[in-house]
């Protein structure tokens, strides 16, 4: 096992290489780079001046290279979108995502694996049926959709959610030492702005962790019902153990299996939907960030965002098959 984890590792930044030549050769079709950091009424030996600065009138494979040596150096560019060095505004946004995609991965986790395991204990029941409608609503709805209503309904109707992720008026009178709003209003000891904090991630988590709990909730109930179905289970109520103490203790458990792969996967498509929610609340993390590059054309902010997320995902998948051999010692990681 930890000699698998090591060549995981050891590929890493072999992988986010690769990813960050094709990102950047392609972000180099369009032309220049430089509409971004232009300015009106600027003079033609000003724009060279730029195209200078930031080798932009160099060769695409030089230009990497200056890239490339500022990544390595720390240096992931300016962010014309926010009008700094992407360094000084990239932890701030990942803090927001984090905090967001965390809160609605623990409620979609949380739900699906006690929906599944609900429906599965009553399969072909009313309570099955009802649960396969909420699973399949969650994994066939599209986000924009159902946070377009839960914001029509709970902030513009109602008035009982509010929107964006804080109220000013709370959070300039508290420090942020870690960016993180719940924490930071813990480690303030400002119960008003812990409640501030929780009661602006509601509407958001909800909706990006609904796709992600009909995932887990059907492959949690189909998985389990699988292991209900084996001898050990049958020996297990033949020593006379009560259903409850079937299910938790024996079937759950290898049920997990599979289910831990999805969850992977869902926690995946979450992030993808971090843009979409995070535009429609108002929510100032990396997913509205990075629309906002895209349509400016702010090619440092969108190649920081995609190593990343590449750097991310590569890490699930590596947590997830590192707890996939934990949890079944019938699985073998090798080289292949």
């Amino acid at each position: 096992m930890n000699k698998y984890i090591v060549r995981r590792l050891l590929a890493l930044p072999f992988v986010v290489l690769v990813v960050s030549i094709l990102v950047f050769g392609l972000t180099r079709l369009g032309g220049t780079t430089i509409g971004p950091y232009l300015v009106p009424g600027m003079t033609p030996e000003e724009i060279q001046a730029l195209e200078e600065r930031f080798h932009l009138d160099d060769p695409v494979p030089v230009q990497y290279f200056y890239w490339l040596k500022g990544v390595a150096s720390g240096d992931l560019g300016w962010s014309a979108v926010g009008a700094a060095p992407v360094t000084e505004i990239f932890p701030q946004k990942i803090a927001a995502s984090f905090e967001l995609g965390g809160a609605a991965a623990l409620w979609a986790v949380a739900i699906g694996i006690k929906l599944g395991t609900f429906a599965a204990s009553r399969r072909n029941k009313v309570g099955d049926q009802l649960t396969s409608v909420f699973a399949v609503g969650g994994a066939s709805m599209p986000s924009f959709w159902f946070g377009i209503i839960l914001l029509i309904v709970f902030w513009s109707y109602l008035g009982w959610f509010p929107s964006g992720r804080m109220d000013p008026a709370i959070w300039n009178t508290i420090s942020h030492p870690t960016n993180f709003y719940v924490i930071d209003s813990i480690l303030n000891l400002n119960l008003r702005a812990l409640g501030d904090a929780l009661w602006h991630l509601v509407l958001p988590a909800l909706t990006l962790g609904y796709s992600a709990v009909g995932i887990v909730t059907r492959m949690m109930r189909s998985s389990l019902l699988e292991e209900l179905g084996k001898d050990y289970v049958d020996a297990a109520r033949a020593r006379g153990l009560p259903e409850r103490l079937v299910i938790q203790r024996h079937a759950r458990r290898n049920a997990f299996v599979p289910t831990i792969t999805v969850i992977g996967l869902g926690i995946g498509i979450m992030f993808e939907g971090t843009v979409v929610v995070e535009k429609i609340f108002g929510w100032p993390g990396l997913g509205s960030w990075m629309a906002d590059a895209v349509l400016s054309g702010d090619q440092a902010t969108t190649l920081a965002f995609v190593i990343f997320t590449s750097i991310l995902f590569l890490s699930i998948n590596l947590i997830v098959d590192v707890i996939y051999g934990y949890l079944d010692r019938r699985v073998v990681l090798r080289k292949t």
